[in-house]
């Protein structure tokens, strides 16, 4: 094969990844707290750069397979969407872009989100899933006078959470995170935090990767055509 081929193809699974993702940011578009991911790109020679830092000592092939691209890493954009006011007693956003909610999912495990579109259920706080809202001791909350300030809010870094499905993460290390007794001042009654994608820019991103996609895929293309062609020659030649 060709080695002009290995970067292209490369390039090519990286643009599928990137469909994929944009495609699920954009479906998010109008859940409440939702936070849109991204990648980041690099090539195989920062992998070797970095474990020859490490006195680690890897096989360099050549140049072309060294300098094939590959995703380096998903994170999470953590930038605040709009809060919107609605005047519902069981609507909460978030002040700060780093504060979550508790809840526990119906595997009975404590999991996390920005979405504080709550419901009444036999008169305990819950997400719209029927799950509960726990307080600061990871108790669900009863609806009754000042329940509001029971609510519990954690802080964490998103680089320690994980998506986990239904709009909440999971913590990757349960020792960095930040559990406050009260929650003064860090939440807005009567107010939901929308998604913070912007339709505009993802769309322009989602054009981007389905033409570098098409890009390397008639690169390839051509390449095929110049490979039989060459072939052709050759056995013209040897007749």
């Amino acid at each position: 094969m060709n080695q002009g081929t290995y970067p292209l193809a490369a390039s090519m699974i990286n643009q599928i990844n990137r469909l994929d993702q944009i495609s699920n940011n954009l479906a998010n578009i109008n859940t409440n707290g939702f936070k849109q991911e991204a990648t980041t790109e690099t090539t195989f020679n920062y992998y070797l750069e970095r474990a020859q830092a490490n006195n680690e000592l890897p096989t360099k092939i050549n140049t072309v397979t060294n300098n094939i691209p590959k995703i380096d890493a998903k994170f999470i954009n953590s930038e605040m969407g709009p809060i919107t006011m609605t005047g519902n007693d069981l609507d909460f956003a978030m002040n700060a872009p780093d504060t979550f909610f508790k809840i526990q999912n119906s595997d009975g495990d404590i999991v996390y989100t920005r979405d504080g579109a709550f419901k009444n259920l036999d008169n305990f706080l819950v997400d719209s899933n029927g799950n509960n809202v726990l307080n600061a001791d990871n108790e669900p909350i009863e609806i009754e006078e000042n329940f509001v300030s029971q609510i519990g809010v954690v802080k964490t870094a998103y680089s320690n959470l994980e998506k986990i499905g239904d709009n909440t993460y999971t913590l990757k290390d349960a020792n960095q995170v930040e559990i406050f007794e009260n929650n003064d001042n860090m939440i807005v009654k009567g107010a939901i935090e929308k998604s913070n994608v912007n339709s505009v820019t993802a769309m322009v991103e989602l054009i981007d990767a389905q033409r570098r996609f098409e890009q390397s895929q008639k690169a390839i293309k051509t390449i095929d055509e110049l490979n039989s062609s060459v072939i052709d020659k050759i056995g013209s030649n040897t007749k």
